[in-house]
């Protein structure tokens, strides 16, 4: 190369000073994000994700800012190609010279493992070529193969991650038998958890002395346990509140979840609870205020939130978990024999809770003597229930669980009395204003449920009533009555016709009748004049809990006849 005049050699200097100044600002910036500026090296990058030659080099047009690395030279320049050592100023800087050359520069030699490019020959072209606000470059590139998605945007940590990610998907084989699944995760370690959960899913679901292989394995591990919690991912659209996690991410959080939830509440927690348990914990101000205001004067609970996130499906139950509170007392199995009388018509799952009131108690005979008559008598009835023993308020036990099953089931021997100090202390109040499930009261048992009466107002929650009235006269083949009070104000018909026009347009038949007076009185008259044996009703509305406390609602009064087990919707 001819030696260029001294003007343009001055000149490329000045560049090569400007751009050294830039680097270190830079790196310096970088240090204090906490974050690197370092190009890949090449060798790291492809030991880590096993990649392999996997074709002929051709020669093409790359785009300069997908060049992220460097086979020797790593060192010499940063992330953006500006140059770090002061003593390679004259290469640089006759490098800038030649692009006025009529030979102009030959193509760069580079290695591309996915859709980064790391250059064997030719960092100081790119370089120029970058400061000279070039796009692309011609280069001979050489393809190499891996398992492991890799883009210009990766930082070395995510490399690695890569290759770990690689390694799992060598012994998996599940981008070949699953192709299309993504299992990138964004923390490294995490595929350690996924070969152990596949691990145990084959050793478990073996039936032989020979385990199925472990690529087998791995298939029916993602088809049976990882694709079905992705799905619920997908269907609460949890990713919108991790928006720099993935998938699989939030699939390794939700297992951790579950086990602790599992520990805490002593039984098996399902990973559709677990979700849901996600979806319904408040958080920020919510969890603060939960936190800050009496039970008994916290709102109700907005009307919906009980089955926010269900879909309508006629071929799934409604309620698989029940919470049942036990006592123990003889008179406190009723609840437990008036959820097993569901389990003719319904596939649940009874989830016994009895509360004590010290540590010693939990572990003691008498506790443990309830948890076994608890299972025994699910067991007698051909139903699976799991009991756990906790400590601490009732009220308090029942609301942390509601998160985690489907209804709450509770036996009335105390329903709160009518003077604003009775309500206040009154721990069924308490679950009934704050549980997010709904809840079956049981003052006596009905072993066949035939008919039902919907008490319906119109109001929110009355529709959460009307939509549970209609899901059970379906799905039970039940008898349904609609009975309406006249308040004085709002239109009974009006009412009426609303309620009707829903369940009509499911073609549900039912009987409709207007009462007049007290409403809690005229429900109950509805209901023995209907001869029904089972109440649906709406709960307390999401208003002033002082109002509610001081005056009352209708479901406490109908509560305190004690007359049929009661649902009351939330």
């Amino acid at each position: 190369m001819a030696e260029p005049p001294d003007g343009r050699m001055t000149a490329a200097l000045h560049d090569f000073q400007r751009l050294r100044w830039r680097a270190d600002i830079e790196h310096l910036l970088a240090r204090l994000r906490g974050q690197s500026d370092d190009l890949l090296p090449f060798d790291e990058v492809r030991q880590q994700v096993r990649a392999t030659i996997a074709g002929e080099c051709q020669l093409r047009d790359i785009p300069l800012d997908a060049i992220v690395g460097s086979v020797g030279r790593y060192h010499d320049f940063n992330r953006s190609f500006l140059p770090r050592r002061d003593d390679d100023w004259q290469r640089w800087a006759r490098v800038m010279v030649s692009v006025d050359n009529l030979h102009g520069w030959p193509p760069i030699e580079v290695y591309q493992i996915g859709d980064a490019y790391f250059v064997l020959d030719g960092n100081h072209r790119v370089s120029v070529a970058r400061q000279l606000g070039m796009d692309h470059i011609q280069a001979y590139v050489t393809p190499l193969r891996s398992r492991a998605p890799v883009d210009p945007s990766m930082t070395l940590e995510e490399i690695i991650i890569a290759g770990e990610y690689a390694a799992f998907l060598e012994l998996t084989q599940l981008d070949e038998q699953r192709p299309g699944c993504d299992l990138r995760v964004t923390i490294a370690g995490q595929y350690e958890k996924l070969l152990r959960q596949i691990e145990s899913f084959r050793q478990q679901s073996s039936t032989t002395d020979r385990p199925a292989s472990l690529p087998a394995a791995a298939c029916a591990w993602y088809d049976q346990m990882y694709q079905p919690v992705v799905n619920l991912i997908r269907e609460r659209d949890l990713l919108r509140d991790f928006p720099y996690r993935t998938e699989t991410d939030l699939y390794l959080w939700l297992c951790d979840q579950r086990d602790e939830l599992t520990k805490q509440a002593g039984w098996e927690i399902s990973f559709a609870q677990a979700v849901d348990n996600l979806v319904t914990t408040p958080r920020g101000t919510e969890q603060l205020l939960e936190w800050i205001i009496p039970d008994n004067l916290e709102p109700a609970v907005p009307a919906g939130s009980w089955r926010r996130h269900r879909r309508i499906d006629p071929a799934s139950w409604l309620f698989h978990e029940i919470l049942v509170p036990i006592s123990g007392n003889a008179d406190g199995w009723k609840v437990l024999d008036q959820v097993l009388a569901w389990a003719q018509r319904e596939t649940i799952r009874p989830l016994g809770l009895h509360v004590v009131r010290t540590e010693h108690q939990r572990t003691s005979a008498a506790a443990q003597a309830v948890v076994q008559e608890f299972i025994e008598r699910c067991a007698t009835a051909g139903v699976h229930g799991e009991c756990a023993v906790e400590v601490g308020p009732i009220d308090r036990a029942v609301r942390e669980r509601t998160r985690l099953v489907d209804l709450v089931a509770i036996q009335v021997n105390h329903p709160p009395r009518p003077s604003p100090m009775a309500r206040l202390a009154s721990g069924l109040r308490t679950i009934l204003r704050c549980s997010i499930r709904p809840v079956l009261t049981v003052p006596c048992v009905v072993d066949r449920v035939e008919r039902i009466l919907l008490a319906y107002d119109g109001s929110r929650k009355a529709e959460e009533a009307l939509y549970l009235a209609a899901y059970l006269a379906v799905r039970w083949h039940l008898v349904l009555n609609v009975v309406t009070v006249l308040d004085g104000q709002a239109s009974a018909e009006a009412v009426r016709l609303r309620a009707f026009s829903y369940l009509e347009q499911r073609n549900i038949a039912a009987g409709y009748i207007v009462e007049r007076g007290e409403p809690a009185s005229a429900i109950i008259f509805a209901a023995e004049q209907t001869r029904s044996d089972l109440l649906i009703m709406g709960g307390y509305s999401h208003r002033d809990p002082f109002s509610d406390l001081v005056l009352g609602s209708t479901a406490e009064a109908v509560l305190r006849t004690r007359r049929l087990p009661t649902i009351i919707c939330q």
